[in-house]
């Protein structure tokens, strides 16, 4: 944690020497002691500092300076650091001025020169003023700050992004200033950049205007790149599969890598609670999920590179190449596709609009504690539908779960749907779809059509989070791998037809249960036709695709 600062201010560079000495005797294990010959120097110090959210115990100026005095110095710097405490250095001469400052510019005290012994002149006085500070001393956040409004599609982006990598970041709503003196007071520092948003602050001092995901990433030293161009295993996909088969893999010695082009956990990692996992009796967000197995993943070695895309895959005699989105290209032996599914677009007039600005597509983890004491929306009826109502019961007046059919038995678990109806603030509306949705800059109302009646009634809205099922994301595959109608891989028995293996089909085997149209190009999870959309068996499928792996390589 960074040491509160004690700045000095003098223009003679002896002096300044001098107390700068004194104040790292006495305190320079518990303060950072930064010294300015100028005042100017000094303003664009603190501003620095209220950047880098560090804090800023004292200011101690010389009252006789040039072009600025002391007490013009601490009256500008207390708007930057109100809270910090301030001190004049005076000469015999400048004592009434002094006394002045302390009764109309709230300077809490001033000092004689020279102030020798410090023993006697200046320490048992800071002491007071310190531990004065010390009192109501909270120590800053010490991580990324991401500054934008709420109902900014790129904002929204931004923290999610950073939110499924598991980076620590504050988040600070710019439009919320007006009620916060020290945002309002960090908008002042950073001037004009200020409607760059959104604006991303790191530790250092740094700051990216109009911060994207990928320069975030680059930023905080998330892998995007390949340390090697070959590698035993190569997986597209970060999910639930995709980890498991990362975990077995490199557990058995395989060189492995894998390629996810948002963040690891997939859709699974954006649920806000599991509760039938095997070996969780009281459950577990997939947030969670996630995180335990990129790190058990990483303890085997495994790589792992995101943000990064695959735009496509060739295969050249042994070795499956893959293209990835920076231009770059990796090879490997054994190529494992577990990029599960993307939600299905709500088709409903304005929405494109407002996506990110009250329309959100999944989870939405991100956006929970925003929706304290509002009407939240939820479209669909699935488990992660149900999951996602629970989460913003919790700080929504209302949530509302928008589905076509009758009910929920069809298309969720009992244990969830047993949850909602216990939950007061969840309301189910049944045979209905939205057709419409409303708002300038933000979601206000949505039209929605009932089928019953036949009537559509438009109600208020502030947020709308949408899972009407999923659809698999493989045209990056173009021609190469044997897909059904809808885009899910085909594998193993999907691929004998009539007693035929696939046309193409080179070697005096079948292919494997999990094993593509390609030989050593395997497919897991959601992505695969006939999969069981569950974290589960796509864990299993991930686990039991290493095997197959293990024969092909043997034979390469």
């Amino acid at each position: 944690m960074a040491k509160p600062v004690l700045l000095s201010v003098d223009d003679d560079s002896d002096v300044l020497r001098a107390i700068e000495r004194d104040l790292r005797t006495q305190y320079g294990a518990e303060y950072r002691v930064i010294g300015s010959e100028s005042p100017e120097e000094a303003l664009d110090i603190l501003k620095q500092l209220k950047v880098r959210n560090d804090r800023v115990a004292l200011m101690l100026a010389d009252q006789r300076m040039p072009r600025m005095n002391g007490v013009e110095f601490l009256q500008e710097g207390m708007q930057i650091f109100p809270e910090a405490k301030r001190a004049l250095l005076t000469a015999y001469a400048d004592t009434s001025a002094a006394i002045s400052a302390i009764n109309q510019a709230n300077i809490n005290y001033f000092f004689m020169k020279p102030w020798d012994p410090p023993e006697d002149h200046l320490y048992p006085q800071l002491d007071d003023l310190l531990d004065d500070w010390r009192a109501s001393y909270r120590p800053a956040f010490e991580g990324i700050r991401v500054l934008g409004t709420r109902w900014s599609p790129r904002s929204y982006e931004l923290r999610d992004f950073l939110a499924r990598n598991h980076v620590p970041y504050q988040w600070i709503d710019v439009e919320l200033s007006e009620h916060d003196p020290d945002t309002r007071r960090l908008l002042e520092v950073l001037g004009p950049e200020a409607a760059s948003l959104p604006v991303v602050l790191f530790p250092d001092g740094t700051k990216l205007l109009e911060g994207a995901p990928a320069e975030v990433a680059q930023k905080v030293g998330l892998r995007t790149r390949a340390q090697t161009d070959f590698y035993d295993l190569a997986i597209i996909g970060g999910g639930p599969a995709g980890l498991a088969a990362a975990v077995y893999g490199a557990s058995e010695g395989l060189h492995t890598v894998i390629i996810e082009r948002e963040a690891p956990g997939g859709q699974a990692g954006m649920s806000s609670r599991i509760e039938n996992y095997l070996g969780f009796p009281t459950g577990l967000s997939g947030g969670d999920l996630a995180r335990r197995a990129v790190v058990q993943a990483q303890r085997f070695g495994v790589e792992i590179l995101a943000p990064q895309k695959a735009e496509s895959v060739r295969v050249e005699g042994p070795y499956r190449i893959i293209k990835l989105g920076d231009g770059s290209e990796i090879s490997c032996h054994a190529l494992l596709v577990a990029t599960g599914v993307q939600w299905r677009r709500l088709h409903a007039r304005g929405i494109d609009r407002l996506q990110g600005a009250g329309v959100y597509y999944g989870g939405g983890a991100t956006e929970a504690l925003s929706c304290k004491g509002e009407m939240v929306y939820v479209v669909g009826g699935a488990n992660s539908a149900g999951q996602a109502a629970i989460n913003f019961a919790k700080y929504a007046n209302k949530v509302v779960i928008l589905v076509r059919g009758d009910g929920l038995a069809a298309t969720m678990s009992r244990y969830l749907i047993d949850q909602i109806e216990r939950t007061p603030n969840i309301q189910l509306w049944t045979r209905a779809s939205v057709v419409e949705v409303h708002g300038e800059k933000r979601l206000e109302e949505i039209s929605v059509l009932c089928s019953d009646t036949n009537k559509i009634e438009r109600v208020p809205a502030s947020s709308m989070f949408i899972f009407i099922g999923a659809l698999p994301q493989t045209d990056w595959l173009g021609g190469l791998v044997e897909r059904d109608e809808r885009g899910f891989l085909l594998t193993g028995p999907d691929l004998i037809r009539e007693g035929k293996r696939p046309q193409g089909w080179a070697l005096d085997r079948d292919p494997f249960l999990l094993e593509t149209n390609v030989p050593g190009i395997f497919a897991v999870g959601d992505v695969r036709h006939g999969s069981v959309k569950r974290v589960a068996s796509g864990v299993g499928e991930g686990s039991v695709a290493v095997q197959f792996i293990h024969q092909y390589l043997s034979k390469v």
